[in-house]
């Protein structure tokens, strides 16, 4: 399955991005793990989003995601400067992956730039220099901190541009085959370098000092035409294999001849395509809790220690830029040390404001900031230079031993991850020799029950899912359910019309127990059904329904006073073994081994796994089926099978 965008990708994406020129940046949200959403105003076509996800894919979703309400630091960074600013033109910096966007305001000219290598990144960049950025880090031949000047990635080979003497010549100085030269030395990659070989017919592990001029005419035409048939005539595809979406290009590749596809009008609408597909593999790929946890932690430490240590180090600059303008910044604290002697703080406050290079004074703590060599300094004029550097540099030092105090908890959390996983590992594989999936059926990739008559009960997992299962699965004859508790699922009861009281209000159990409520560890709850058309995606004038969210008009039939209580266990559907979540009275009457659990303290991790192994099953069965959050098992019903006398 594909990871990441290529170089490629990029160039298809910057074409269709050539659509937001003169339109005006209306909101920007950030939230997760990198996710930043640019919310565009385009002249005559309403409002476009453009979504950078994860830290590492980009592209203009037909629908909005789901955002949250309060955006977070550099979301509202970039909200004060760039809200409502003039959108010029977008494009890729040479063949890399980096996406260039010219922002335009009254004030100033900014530069929005998209990074998707090395783990991502978004940079606000004035006049040459980084003024924030969504990831700080210092590499080999980089610093990307704000305040630093930014420097473009190594210019590699660019295959839109080069001419064939230039090819040719790459070639000559390669020691390795034709699909590893194209793939690095051509910066064509791995995909589109298997993609030339195969439309040019020449064996892939053909030495380079083989190929003839003939050859390497019809490999630099090759490359040629695929880069050009990005840009200008796309016809983008995800590719599917065994159902499940693989890859997405924006020029058919005959390297996919073998797999499905799908065809669509632009990129954006094939990733969105794609991360359709992979939100669902994603769905059901279980990741054991603590280890979440532990994992959070380390990135938090690390971005502690990243942040520590770069404010010791301007902190340092600051001290040096002080001893750089030594006349400068003496003179100044001579002169307002002598004149806060003789008059008052506003005439103090006056006077110092019209020294150029002053930015600000508080007399009341005989503080100035100072511009001094590209720097903002903060001063006490009570001290000499010496004294006020001490105090700098003192303060630097103390960050630099916060970070390395925060590196030693760092280790303690690396070593602890190191050991959660490597623990996990051995418990699954001692699992593995004796637990056995069950049959997989359709309806697993949404939560699931059977209620007491046979009926089948589906409920989204997210707000994917919850758009797809009504989308795709309600019909007449079925009843809508759900909770009323921000982030509940959609539930639907299969044949629901002809459903007995006891299935419409197992329904509703399920509502509220695979909502936030059992995260919120609530005693009991209440949730509703209606019919089919009663739930609705279109609003009315001034509503918005966000993705995963229904509109639901008419009367409602509730459930009250719902205990929060569900059972696991084993039962028969169609002839083969399946474990199951649900309310308990689906369980009871059809199981002989079973747990009831509750929201409690226990960890859902654990919890599950205590229940896959005395069941048999592998935990990730088990996690996928019970209520989001931490559980705690209430009791363990186990109906042993007599044994078998002799003579019977």
């Amino acid at each position: 399955m594909k990871k990441e965008m290529s170089s490629f990708d990029v160039r298809a994406l910057v074409a269709e991005m050539s659509a937001l020129e003169g339109a005006h940046m209306d909101k920007i949200f950030q939230w997760g793990s990198g996710n930043v959403l640019f919310r565009i105003n385009v002249s005559g076509e309403g409002k476009k989003e453009l979504f950078f996800k994860d830290k590492k894919w980009v592209y203009m979703p037909a629908n909005k995601p789901e955002t949250p309400i309060n955006p977070l630091s550099f979301a509202t960074y970039l909200r004060k400067y760039i809200n409502n600013a003039l959108i010029g033109k977008t494009i890729q910096a040479g063949f890399d992956r980096v996406i260039i966007m010219d922002i335009m305001k009254a004030d100033a000219d900014y530069k929005l730039i998209f990074e998707m290598f090395g783990g991502g990144n978004i940079l606000l960049v004035l006049d040459g220099k980084i003024m924030n950025c969504l990831v700080h880090k210092t590499m080999r031949d980089r610093s990307v901190r704000p305040g630093e000047e930014y420097v473009m990635p190594k210019t590699r080979f660019d295959p839109a541009s080069s001419s064939y003497e230039e090819f040719a010549e790459m070639f000559s100085r390669s020691s390795s085959d034709l699909v590893r030269t194209l793939a690095t030395g051509a910066n064509l990659g791995g995909q589109y370098a298997e993609e030339v070989c195969a439309r040019i017919g020449i064996p892939k592990d053909t030495p380079s000092e083989s190929m003839t001029e003939d050859w390497l005419l019809r490999a630099y035409g090759s490359m040629r035409d695929l880069v050009a048939a990005v840009a200008e005539s796309p016809e983008p595809a995800v590719y599917y294999e065994d159902g499940v979406a693989v890859d997405f290009s924006p020029v058919p590749l005959t390297i996919y001849d073998h797999l499905e596809s799908k065809r669509f009008d632009t990129l954006s609408q094939a990733m969105d395509g794609y991360m359709e597909s992979l939100a669902e593999s994603e769905v059901e790929t279980y990741v054991d809790p603590e280890i979440e946890r532990i994992r959070r932690r380390g990135e938090r430490q690390r971005e502690t220690i990243e942040g520590y240590r770069a404010e010791a180090e301007e902190l340092k600059r600051r001290a040096e830029a002080v001893y750089t303008e030594y006349g400068k910044v003496d003179e100044l604290l001579r002169v307002l040390e002598e004149q806060s002697a003789l008059i008052g703080w506003e005439k103090l406050k006056a006077g110092a404001m019209k020294i150029p290079y002053v930015i600000s004074i508080d007399p009341s703590k005989n503080l100035v900031t100072a511009a001094v060599n590209g720097h903002s300094v903060t001063l006490n004029y009570t001290k000499n230079i010496d004294a006020n550097a001490s105090d700098i540099y003192q303060r630097s030092k103390d960050l630099s031993d916060k970070a390395k105090r925060a590196d030693d908890a760092l280790r303690e959390t690396l070593d602890a991850l190191e050991k959660k996983e490597k623990g996990l590992i051995k418990e699954k594989r001692k699992m593995a020799s004796r637990a056995q999936p069950t049959k997989q059926f359709w309806f697993e990739r949404y939560k699931w029950f059977i209620t007491t008559e046979g009926k089948l009960v589906i409920a989204g997992r997210d707000a994917h899912t919850n758009d797809g299962i009504v989308k795709k699965h309600l019909k007449d004859n079925d009843v809508y359910a759900h909770a009323d508790v921000h982030g509940a699922p959609s539930v639907i009861l299969k044949e629901g019309r002809s459903a007995s009281d006891a299935e419409l209000r197992q329904a509703c159990v399920f509502a509220i127990t695979q909502s936030k409520g059992w995260v919120s560890a609530v005693g009991e709850g209440s949730a509703f059904w209606v019919f089919p058309d009663q739930v609705s995606k279109t609003p009315e004038a001034g509503e918005f329904v966000p993705r995963g969210a229904f509109i639901v008009r008419g009367k409602r039939n509730y459930e009250y006073h719902i205990p929060l209580k569900m059972a696991v266990g084993e039962i028969m559907y169609m002839n083969e073994r399946k474990v199951m979540c649900a309310p308990l009275e689906c369980i009871k009457d059809r199981s002989s081994k079973y747990f009831i659990i509750e929201p409690g303290r226990g960890k859902a991790g654990r919890t599950a796994a205590q229940m896959a192994k005395e069941l048999s099953v592998p935990e990730e069965e088990v996690s996928r089926i019970i209520p989001p959050g931490d559980s705690q098992i209430v009791s363990k019903v186990w109906h042993e099978e007599p044994e078998e006398k002799a003579g019977e």
